[in-house]
């Protein structure tokens, strides 16, 4: 999250960011990331309306996201069945604006190319922008 935080405008505040995912498919990680930033921007708007802060901390959203390649395809959004038979996989944070903030990728059955890591990246752009929308939808803008 420190990536889209202007941390001057927060100010010497520590804010604590707990998921628990009550129900998943795969995807935990990445779905904590998620919902992590709607807390977050939830929590810097309450302060902002109490006067708490003068001005709004973040700078953009993030999201993130898995992709793989399931029985040579590469897939959006691993379920479980798909990760856990993943040839490879691959888990994409980034913001809204689409920089990169963290790419943690495994070539889990065998390497892969770098045709099918730009695959995945495209794959994880798109699948990003989709959240990033459900994401402005949750906050109201």
């Amino acid at each position: 999250m420190r990536a889209v935080v202007d941390q001057k405008a927060l100010g010497e505040r520590q804010v604590t960011i707990d998921c628990d995912v009550v129900q998943a498919d795969g995807g935990t990680r990445t779905a904590a990331i998620t919902g992590g930033w709607v807390a977050l921007k939830l929590a810097t708007r309450y302060l902002l309306e109490e006067g708490v802060i003068a001005r709004d901390p973040i700078l953009d959203h993030v999201a993130a996201i898995s992709c793989g390649l399931f029985q040579g395809e590469a897939v959006l959004d691993l379920d479980y069945e798909e990760d856990s038979n993943a040839e490879a996989d691959a888990n994409f944070v980034l913001t809204g604006a689409g920089d990169i903030v963290e790419i943690q990728a495994t070539g889990e059955k065998r390497g892969f190319s770098r045709n099918e890591f730009e695959t995945l990246f495209g794959l994880a752009r798109d699948g990003i922008a989709q959240l990033v929308a459900l994401q402005k939808a949750a906050v109201g803008g």
